[in-house]
């Protein structure tokens, strides 16, 4: 009896010890993944971006931040147990022409989980450039797989989910052939790095 209780008290010390080691770690990698703040007709959605999983795009979506291509842009397509679509159109449906595109870097080893951020592109695997998603569910079908490139995720929301599945319950319609543009159109008024 007392061997059983000295192996599950050993037990008990090792995984508290595993999990203080886990929360330390993800304290240490937190502090070096960089944060955007998107300040919406909403609310606040906070962004933390994963440079060492998808340099290419992170590098791509803080320039597009640091050059304010985002500001006054709406999200355009919001599909309730999909996504939450934004960075192409602003509030009178004009195409804010992006400066490039970016590599897939879809095949990462991160998913397309609820409360991840992915790029949006079309079939061409590489032609992502300034549209991006945030996943409201986990959407398996979006990763890369055998002869599927996926979609690359590089970022999740850390604060203001709350404010996505406000954004994602929108009421929408059909606007400039487009289907899912909310009623009321949801702006990203700024989006900028958290310091």
């Amino acid at each position: 009896m007392t061997h059983r209780i000295g192996n599950a008290l050993g037990r008990m010390f090792r995984q508290a010890a595993v999990v203080v080691l886990l929360a330390t770690a993800g304290t240490a990698a937190a502090d070096d993944q960089p944060r955007v703040r998107l300040e919406t007709s909403m609310g606040d959605i906070v962004l933390e971006l994963l440079p060492e999983r998808a340099p290419a795009t992170v590098a791509n979506f803080l320039r597009l931040v640091d050059d304010d291509f985002y500001d006054g842009l709406i999200f355009h397509r919001v599909v309730a147990g999909f996504v939450i679509q934004a960075g192409g159109y602003d509030v009178g449906m004009n195409y804010r022409e992006p400066p490039g595109t970016v590599v897939n870097e879809a095949g990462n080893g991160l998913v397309n989980a609820s409360g991840t951020v992915a790029m949006a592109r079309l079939d061409d695997p590489d032609s992502a450039d300034a549209q991006f998603f945030i996943n409201v569910k986990d959407n398996d079908h979006l990763n890369a797989g055998a002869g599927k490139p996926g979609y690359t995720v590089f970022g999740r929301v850390v604060e203001g989910m709350d404010v996505v599945t406000e954004i994602e319950l929108s009421d929408t319609t059909r606007k400039a052939g487009m289907a899912g543009v909310p009623e009321r159109p949801i702006v990203i008024e700024r989006a900028s790095r958290v310091e």
